[in-house]
């Protein structure tokens, strides 16, 4: 796991300053910065809807005497989406609006929960229980 911590730190700045390069050949370096800044306060704004909405379904699915597994999930792709979307880039800002936006979420839902049963089975990832 560490191995892949570093080669996204090496790797993802490369491929962002790419993105910025090829964006600023096409579109000119102020409005490229200026289209950085935007999809970041768009993110940001995003982030504070879909967070509140998420919070206040969690809320009432608890009040029901409901676990909210799946708003927890959707939870922490939504704060990983903002993380993204707060990292200067278009590489990020795009699988940062796609965590953030509800249309797109399921899939990464999907995705996910399939690795954590996975990991479940076979026994890499254990829950132990409090003793009462």
């Amino acid at each position: 796991m560490r191995k892949w911590m570093w080669v996204l730190l090496l790797i993802i700045p490369v491929i962002e300053l790419f993105g910025f390069i090829l964006m600023s050949d096409w579109i000119g370096a102020g409005k490229t910065l200026l289209l950085m800044i935007l999809t970041s306060l768009i993110g940001i704004a995003m982030l504070q809807f879909e967070g509140r909405k998420v919070l206040f379904d969690a809320r009432a699915e608890m009040e029901r005497g409901q676990v909210p597994g799946r708003k927890m999930v959707d939870g922490l792709f939504i704060f990983v989406g903002g993380f993204l979307l707060l990292i200067p880039g278009f590489v990020t800002d795009i699988i940062g609006f796609t965590l953030v936006f509800p249309l797109t979420r399921p899939i990464y839902r999907l995705f996910f929960l399939g690795w954590l049963e996975k990991k479940l089975r076979n026994g890499s990832i254990t829950f132990y229980r409090r003793p009462k």
